[in-house]
């Protein structure tokens, strides 16, 4: 199963590690993906997208 939020459609990004002498490797930045279970179907939302659902129900 892929790393994307099921709500936003966020995905890994890639981008540079920068070692102490300023030399770029490259790297990826996953997203932090939770099991959500939501009106009866399961979902794998983004900690970004749970938050923001947690913010809009109250």
């Amino acid at each position: 199963m892929s790393r994307i939020c099921q709500l936003t459609g966020r995905k890994t990004k890639s981008g540079n590690s920068r070692s102490h002498s300023n030399v770029a490797c490259r790297r990826k930045f996953k997203i932090n993906l939770q099991t959500k279970r939501l009106d009866g179907m399961k979902l794998r939302l983004s900690t970004r997208a749970l938050r923001t659902l947690a913010k809009a129900s109250n």
